[in-house]
């Protein structure tokens, strides 16, 4: 599916990107599907960045995740047109070769959110620290529970699968490194030996899935306090299975801090969320197209790190003492941003 898009902005804003590109130079976005309010917000920030710039601009989309035929094919189209730069959100790495070809005629590529495993398949990732995203909530939940809490915790890890996709990796380990426990191998989920984990579920990071793991995890311990969720919406399915299972006083915690999700910090459903920006990301990298079209400069890595780092920020309206965090209102304000 594709859409070429113009938006309209400011003049002030329009001049703050003269000449920062050719007229008529193209940059595409290729997220892994249109629905998705994260993917939503990015199309918005790139087709705005790209609008400021004076580039033209293109956005295609998966029908899901993991659907990586359509991408592969927006790819070769972005190619054929002559784009000076891509921006994806892989569905998996099987788009790997397609963007290394892209690469080879001198595309700049640039993924967003998760890095690709061939580190030849993109210039350069911009993306939320998810190791970060996970520290933070795993260090407010031990804080919150305190001494005695941490010693009996039970804790349910919901992840996206067993595949140890990039993202789903860092914010797990993150998590139980926060919360203080070790964790043996960073790359891979499940290598932790520590008798508070009652165990990880594929959620498939929704709602659906967040039900059955809950129910799944409760079914090998029913004293289950704790649960991790790899996104919102696998957050919202295990309220709901802990509702339906009568289980109150669970501390649930979450990433992405979207509008959705922050609500649900400000009802309770969550304790607290790591909140990232799709916008902002989706946004820079254009910025960062419109730079190599100009002079051919490539974007570099946030110091210490070997992506770009777009932030992250804890939302909680319990914040706990050591943790830096903002409220689900000022979450609101920033949400999807």
């Amino acid at each position: 599916m594709k859409f070429t898009t113009k938006a309209l902005l400011g003049a002030a804003t329009l001049a703050l990107f003269a000449g920062a590109a050719s007229a008529g130079d193209l940059a595409c976005l290729i997220t892994k599907n249109n629905t998705n309010p994260f993917f939503v917000k990015m199309k918005e920030g790139a087709e705005a960045a790209a609008t400021a710039a004076g580039m033209d601009f293109q956005a295609y989309a998966g029908e899901k995740d993991g659907d990586a035929a359509p991408q592969i094919t927006a790819i070769e189209n972005c190619v054929a047109a002559g784009a000076k730069g891509i921006l994806i959100t892989a569905s998996n790495d099987s788009v790997g070769p397609a963007l290394k070809a892209a690469r080879a005629a001198g595309i700049l590529v640039i993924a967003l959110d998760t890095p690709l495993a061939d580190a030849e398949a993109q210039d350069m990732t911009f993306a939320t620290d998810n190791f970060e995203a996970g520290l933070l909530i795993g260090k407010w939940a031990a804080a919150t529970l305190g001494a005695e809490g941490v010693a009996n915790a039970k804790i349910g890890m919901l992840d996206i699968n067993k595949d140890n996709i990039s993202v789903d990796v860092a914010r797990d380990t993150g998590f139980l490194v926060g919360f203080g426990i070790e964790v043996p191998d960073l790359t891979v989920m499940g290598s932790e030996t520590d008798p508070r984990v009652i165990g990880h579920e594929s959620s498939g990071a929704n709602p659906e899935g967040g039900v059955t793991s809950v129910e799944n995890l409760l079914a090998k311990d029913p004293d289950m306090n704790v649960v991790y969720t790899i996104n919102e919406p696998a957050a919202e399915g295990a309220f709901q299975a802990l509702t339906k299972a009568g289980k109150t006083g669970v501390l649930v915690v979450s990433v992405d801090g979207g509008c959705p999700g922050i609500a649900s910090v400000k009802a309770g459903v969550i304790g607290a969320t790591s909140q990232q920006y799709p916008l902002k990301m989706a946004s820079l990298g254009i910025e960062a197209i419109a730079a190599f079209a100009k002079d051919g400069t490539k974007p570099a890595a946030s110091e210490g790190l070997s992506f770009f780092n777009t932030g992250v920020n804890l939302v909680t309206d319990q914040p706990a003492e050591g943790v830096p965090s903002i409220d689900s209102t000022k979450g609101t304000e920033l949400c999807w941003g």
